[in-house]
Order: C-alpha cells, then sequence, then structure tokens
C-alpha cells in the first residue's frame, strides 16, 4: 500500500482549533483538546499558528528508544502505532520525539500520538481553512517541490527585473 502522511500548511491555518476539537471526539469522546492527538500551537509573535502531530518518522527515534519495542511501523500502511499490551508507560518516546508528538494521558496513565485514525484522520475534513491534507507523500513532495521551483522562478524574476530597473537608474 502507499504511504500517506497528514501534511501541514500553516500558512493556511486560522487557529481555529477544530482539528483538536474532532481529533479528541473520536478518541476520547470528549470535547477536551488536551486529550488531542494534533495540538495547534499559537506563535503570536510570529504572528502565524502551526498544528503538530505525528510525523510517522522514517526513523522514528520513538521506535528505537522503545525498551519494550512497543512502537513498530505498520507494515501495511507505514504508520507509527503504539501496541499498548507491550507498553509500560516509561515515557521514554516522549522524550525522544523531536516534534513533541509523544503525550501522556493522565487518566489512562498512557502515552499516546496520533495514529492518523486508521487511515481516516478525523482532523482533515473539518479544518475550513484546508491546513490539513492527508495524501499519498509521492504526489504531496512533487506538489510542493513545484510550489518551491515557482516561487524559486518567481524570486529570479524579480531580482531580474530589479537589476534592470537598477541600471536604468545608473
Amino acid at each position: 500500500m502507499t504511504s500517506r502522511l497528514l501534511w501541514v500548511d500553516p500558512n493556511k491555518c486560522n487557529g481555529c482549533m477544530e482539528c483538536e476539537t474532532a481529533c479528541a471526539m473520536v478518541k476520547t469522546g470528549e470535547q477536551n483538546p488536551t486529550r488531542s492527538r494534533i495540538r495547534v500551537i499559537d506563535w503570536q509573535q510570529k504572528g502565524f499558528y502551526l498544528p503538530i502531530t505525528c510525523q510517522q518518522c522514517e526513523t522514528a527515534p520513538c521506535m528505537a528508544i522503545c525498551p519494550k519495542e512497543a512502537i513498530s511501523r505498520n507494515a501495511q500502511d507505514q504508520r507509527v502505532v503504539v501496541d499498548y499490551e507491550r507498553c509500560v508507560s516509561c515515557r521514554m518516546c516522549m522524550a525522544v520525539c523531536p516534534f513533541g508528538a509523544m503525550k501522556f494521558d493522565e487518566r489512562t496513565r498512557m502515552v499516546f500520538k496520533c495514529d492518523l485514525c486508521e487511515g481516516r484522520p478525523a482532523c482533515v475534513p473539518c479544518c475550513e481553512p484546508g491546513a490539513l491534507t492527508y495524501s499519498n507523500t509521492y504526489l504531496m513532495h512533487a506538489t510542493r517541490t513545484r510550489q518551491a521551483a515557482a516561487r524559486v522562478s518567481t524570486d529570479r524574476t524579480m531580482v531580474s527585473q530589479d537589476r534592470k530597473i537598477h541600471q536604468q537608474n545608473d
């Protein structure tokens, strides 16, 4: 099966937190964002919001550090998943996650992370501004590469036009 990931575009996020609410409802039955697998960071000084969730790392530090091998990659769809039968809640995975995506639920006394809702992330359809996309990794990489190339091309055109204006003024 093709690997799919949850892609975030912080330029589109408006900070509504609906993704957090949807996730918490699906996973816990509560409208409690602290129990959500996705969280939105409000960077007021920078003027934007950044949804953070598990990046399903290719070389996942949480998998490597787990003393009970309770974190593994699902062979079918490449999701990084926690086996709660093996997990002893030592929280080592929380310590090494570079994105802070592993969390600890004080009620259940277990770690938790985004599991992409078994391949149907609840946060995506409720994201009205379209900041969240669940897509094929190859297609998304290709799209982002084209967008970056277009920006570089535009930047070069603007630099070239700027040089012409300066040359004319000299």
